[in-house]
């Protein structure tokens, strides 16, 4: 029996659930698709940080000229797995021209466009879906273990600067002073006041989901395995599956490639696997996330544990993970706190990965039925709510109030 729906969300993470939920407030009628659980995944998995300063591309001039040495050192932190290296190489030449100087400004640029609405977003989401005793307002702090690592990290600050990021510098001192849980730094750290962290990134998906849910959006639990227009709308068929839709919103997160690929559109996007490490402790030792640039990864005082997340591994959707890049988190967290015993869990998750590290919003090449909208890397959490609004914008014929221009899948 073929079920019907005006809007069809490919996708239940926090960028389809915040896309559902925005449309229905407009008095949509929309049913979200998603084999898992609503808000797993990378959307539960990350530093809960609403990170405005992170408008850096993933892609740099700097990134560029130590990319052999990254990609093959297994322990870096931006690594690759090396039977995945024939399947990605297309994807790493395209990185290797957005890293170049004048495509990796660009890229900032960009990004700085879409962070400007983020914070802002998020507190009206927070509010609406009763999240708002999880955001904590108590800026980021970037670590440098050493003068020269703070000295070196002087350029891309004041760019950020320029591009509308509040950041303060901070010596030895004061960094203890604001988190006197650290060891002495000699570097000191960057201080990004205007950085909002969620306590517990997971609660707030929960929130999320069921905030949309109650707001009518429907819940389908299948795979989408295949996509095709027809007359009466866009079939989406997959085991237990078949629905027609006036309208597809694919939001798949790293699990959209080949959807777009059936919508018509080439979009070269593939994947890097994020992990994370958690102690319980009934309070964390630290009030605020911090990260130490260096390592490429970030200490998240969550409710009732510390997390630490991050680093960087390209290496598809199908490998088991990498136990190394796990003892690496659990390495570098004990480098500042040596009296950690073992964790009490691990994970691994997938972010969508594009070369000029912006996200894919926007219609398809074959018409505007099907709207894209994933691709998000680092910054999905953070871009949700502005990702959403461009999207009801797109639906409702409106201009998108942030730049969608170099987010549009025609874009390559």
């Amino acid at each position: 029996m073929v079920q019907t729906a005006e809007i069809a969300v490919i996708g239940a993470g926090v960028i389809g659930l915040s896309i559902a939920h925005c449309l229905a407030t407009e008095g949509r009628e929309v049913v979200v698709i998603d084999p898992a659980p609503p808000g797993s995944g990378a959307s539960y998995g990350n530093a809960g940080t609403i990170a405005d300063y992170a408008i850096q591309p993933v892609g740099s001039p700097d990134v560029l000229r130590s990319l052999p040495s990254l990609l093959f050192d297994r322990n870096s932190p931006l690594s690759i797995r090396q039977a995945a290296l024939p399947s990605l190489a297309p994807w790493l030449v395209r990185f290797a021209r957005q890293s170049l100087p004048g495509a990796a400004r660009r890229n900032a640029v960009a990004i700085a466009g879409l962070m400007a609405g983020a914070l802002p977003g998020w507190e009206e989401l927070a509010a609406k879906i009763g999240g708002e005793g999880l955001m904590q307002r108590k800026g980021c702090l970037y670590l440098y273990e050493t003068r020269a690592g703070a000295e070196a990290a002087r350029n891309d600050l004041a760019f950020r600067r320029d591009l509308g990021v509040s950041v303060e510098m901070l010596d030895e001192a004061e960094t203890a002073a604001m988190e006197p849980g650290l060891p002495v730094l000699q570097g000191g750290a960057a201080y990004f006041p205007k950085a909002v962290f969620m306590s517990d990134p997971g609660q707030m998906m929960g929130l999320l989901a069921k905030a949309a849910f109650a707001g009518g959006v429907g819940h389908i639990v299948a795979k989408v395995d295949r996509l095709e227009r027809q007359v009466s709308g866009v079939s989406l068929t997959g085991t237990g599956l078949n629905l027609t839709a006036r309208r597809v919103i694919i939001a798949a997160g790293a699990h959209s490639k080949d959807l777009a690929r059936q919508a018509g559109d080439r979009v070269p996007l593939d994947t890097e696997r994020g992990y994370h490490v958690e102690w319980d402790m009934e309070a964390p030792r630290l009030t605020r996330p911090c990260c130490p640039t260096s390592r490429g990864f970030y200490f998240c005082p969550m409710q009732g544990r510390l997390r630490v997340a991050g680093t960087v591994e390209l290496g598809g959707l199908t490998a088991p993970p990498a136990r190394h890049r796990i003892e690496k988190l659990i390495e570098g967290a004990r480098a500042f706190f040596p009296d950690l015993g073992q964790p009490d869990r691990d994970w691994m998750g997938f972010r969508p990965s594009m070369p000029d590290s912006l996200p894919v919003i926007g219609p398809s090449r074959g018409g505007a039925e099907i709207i894209h909208a994933y691709g998000h890397g680092h910054v999905g959490l953070t871009l949700a709510p502005v990702t959403a609004g461009m999207v009801a914008d797109l639906v409702a014929g409106r201009a998108p109030q942030a730049a969608i221009e170099a987010c549009l899948p025609t874009r390559f």
